[in-house]
């Protein structure tokens, strides 16, 4: 009950904030092709069910029938303003408003398309428990996943093999360990990653000890070597 009131409290002042940044950006993309500037995204619910992830659209009128799932920052389906908006990753902040009306949380593992989660384990079927939210270690780790995968012939394939399996142990971690005091270090977390991706990637390596996380995960989440093929938990 706690976790959703601040949910809820964060979500509306977050809106409240924001939105004459969201309005202007909003303007900008209607202005770029004289479409919606939203983009209603379906995504996988808390039990397996489905709900409308709203976002600024950052790519372009019908990207999502070429059926990729993952993008890379090379991906020619990124508008020019697109390109700003993810870098800035200001299509999260709209998120607030399923975070107020109950789809998702500001903290939990991502929310994902329903055919990547029809590839989950039965451990991985573990992350539909709670509400997706949007942050969590994983958010903070893989902030750089379009340059991850620029470049990539397969970026579907490269997702599932280099990042997938980390992020799903990385989700499973915070399930076990769960608290509003987390809540609150993975936001700051999250904060400071716009300030400096070092300092909270070092953050981020702190809260995984306290939790005893297996030192593969922890070498994975410092981002200090290259990303190698795993599978899934």
């Amino acid at each position: 009950m706690l976790k959703r009131a601040l949910d809820i409290a964060v979500a509306s002042v977050g809106l409240l904030v924001t939105s004459p940044l969201l309005l202007g950006v909003m303007v900008v993309v209607w202005l770029g092709d004289r479409h919606s500037p939203l983009y209603i995204a379906p995504r996988v619910a808390r039990g397996g069910g489905q709900f409308r992830m709203v976002k600024l659209r950052s790519m372009s009128v019908g990207a999502d029938r070429t059926g990729v799932s993952s993008t890379s920052n090379s991906d020619r389906r990124i508008t020019p303003v697109g390109h700003f908006i993810r870098r800035y990753k200001l299509d999260e902040i709209t998120q607030l408003w399923n975070v107020l009306v109950g789809d998702m949380s500001l903290v939990g593992p991502r929310p994902q398309v329903r055919s990547a989660v029809n590839l989950y384990t039965p451990r991985e079927m573990r992350l539909l428990t709670i509400r997706p939210g949007i942050t969590d270690f994983a958010s903070i780790v893989f902030a750089d996943e379009g340059a991850i995968l620029a470049g990539s012939h397969n970026p579907d394939a490269d997702y599932d093999a280099l990042i997938r399996p980390w992020k799903s142990r990385l989700g499973l971690i915070y399930i076990e360990n769960q608290s509003i005091t987390l809540d609150a270090q993975l936001i700051a977390a999250t904060l400071l990653a716009i300030v400096s991706r070092k300092r909270a990637l070092g953050l981020v390596r702190k809260l995984l000890e306290r939790t005893h996380a297996p030192h593969d995960v922890i070498r994975v989440a410092t981002r200090q070597h290259h990303l190698m093929p795993a599978t899934p938990p």
